[in-house]
């Protein structure tokens, strides 16, 4: 049988090209089910853009579906050396704030050794504030200073050492510890090395010292650890009230306020922190509302828009979903709620526009943040999760949103409907290379009948023009 190159050569026909006509006139059958696919391709699409700003206002919701957002309040401070941070619990109020001193932790010493200094086998004894045993780290026999450093270290008991070089030419070497928090309680209170063999070793004894006139004192026959930093509380004034902290980070000394103390206040001067509404926070989420909800609208117009001029439509024009979305949103938006000092957005100073979008009253609104944040709460929040407008529409948003939700079974319909094209593309696909096939078999079949129906015509005109000269040369 004759391939797709040769058609043609028997019978000097174009059966090529008649066939790539045919073909292309039978794919043409597959563009209606393309332009199908595409367009519900175009639509889930579409339903992606309208998910997200519909997201984005079910976030702006949520924000303001929350009571003690209302009560959020904010914290500044000023002067220098404290910062603060307000929590829900803090109060309206302003303090004045002298940091006296700031909590330190303790830092204790060994004498000098040397780099090779080697250590019997025992156990480190640390006793240590806070706990009602002491730390018990074992040392191996033939341990060096790094060793040692090394099990304290690894025991995590509340203290840390270091090696400390100080530059002396025989015994530089000095072990270091430090107490892991600030503060008394958690100071080292007493520490030996009692030796596996018997008694202790007095360079690591450890004892609080005795404080003098002119400092911390020892015993002349000392030889253990010396207090290199004292422990030390943080003292501050809260308005005139003396508070003590073991640390630089003070709770509850202001109600719901954490103050962290960075250095001391200078002679003749103090610190101001001021904790008051966060209205800012609460106008910004009402406006921000509005705006999610405006950019919804602008979603909606692109997503069902209609030029007459050139026919251009959005993918969700007339679209049934869609339809029931707006719906939802207008009664709820409409509908307000049903008791409280505002019932309604445009008490709120919240209006409705011709075109759909909402317009906020900012002086308006601001004048209600100030005065009566608890009925705007009331408003937005309710009662309970769903009493108040922002839980209402967040309701309607969570049946439009969800898995098996309004959107997302309108999806799923696209997408089942999508495969089922799929497959009937497959389909006619397979049908239409069948036919081709089929056409290339007969365009063959024809091509050779009409080369042979060519050899037949010239075998008789040769038989014809031998008789005519057969017959001329008898006359």
């Amino acid at each position: 049988m004759a391939t797709i190159s040769s058609l043609g050569i028997g019978s000097g026909l174009d059966l090529n090209g008649l066939l790539d006509q045919l073909n292309a006139a039978e794919r043409g059958k597959l563009a209606p089910i393309k332009r199908q696919q595409q367009s519900h391709q175009a639509k889930i699409s579409a339903y992606g853009k309208l998910q997200s700003a519909l997201n984005k206002l079910q976030e702006s919701a949520a924000k303001l579906n929350d009571p003690k957002f209302f009560q959020s309040v904010s914290s500044n401070v000023t002067g220098s050396g404290v910062k603060a941070a307000a929590s829900g619990e803090a109060q309206p109020g302003r303090f004045d704030v002298k940091v006296q001193s700031l909590a330190r932790a303790q830092s204790l010493a060994t004498g000098g050794f040397a780099e090779a200094a080697r250590f019997d086998a025992g156990s480190l004894k640390i006793e240590l504030g806070g706990r009602d045993t002491p730390l018990d780290i074992k040392i191996a026999a033939n341990s060096s200073l790094k060793d040692i450093r090394d099990q304290i270290n690894a025991a995590k008991g509340g203290v840390s050492a270091s090696i400390v070089n100080d530059g002396s030419a025989e015994h530089p070497f000095r072990l270091v510890l430090t107490s892991t928090k600030t503060g008394t309680e958690a100071a080292v209170t007493g520490m030996r090395f009692e030796l596996a063999g018997g008694g202790t070793d007095a360079r690591f004894d450890f004892a609080p010292p005795t404080p003098g006139e002119e400092g911390d004192e020892y015993p002349a026959e000392y030889v253990g650890l010396r207090q290199t930093v004292a422990a030390a509380n943080a003292n501050l004034l809260v308005n005139g009230i003396a508070i003590v902290s073991q640390t630089n980070r003070v709770e509850g000394a202001i109600q719901g306020v954490t103050l962290d103390l960075e250095e001391v206040t200078g002679d003749g001067s103090k610190t101001t922190v001021v904790v008051e509404r966060n209205t800012l926070a609460i106008r910004e989420a009402v406006g921000g509302f509005v705006k999610a909800y405006n950019d919804l609208r602008k979603t909606v117009g692109e997503l069902t828009m209609f030029n007459a001029d050139t026919g251009a439509a959005g993918e969700l024009l007339g679209d049934g979903a869609l339809r029931t979305v707006e719906s939802r949103l207008r009664g709820v938006l409409s509908g307000g709620v049903g008791e409280g000092q505002f019932r309604m957005l445009s008490d709120i100073g919240i209006s409705l526009q011709r075109d759909g979008t909402l317009k906020l009253d900012e002086q308006k609104m601001s004048g209600i943040v100030a005065s009566d944040p608890q009925a705007l709460s009331a408003f937005f929040a309710g009662e309970d999760k769903s009493g108040g407008l922002a839980g209402r529409l967040g309701d309607t948003l969570d049946q439009v949103l969800r898995d098996r939700g309004l959107l997302d079974n309108a999806k799923r319909g696209l997408e089942s409907r999508i495969s089922g094209l799929k497959d009937r593309y497959e389909r006619m696909e397979r049908s239409i290379e069948q036919t081709i096939q089929r056409y290339r078999v007969q365009f063959g079949q024809l091509d050779a009948m009409i080369a042979n129906m060519n050899q037949v015509s010239d075998y008789l005109f040769q038989q014809f023009d031998i008789m005519n000269a057969q017959l001329g040369r008898k006359k």
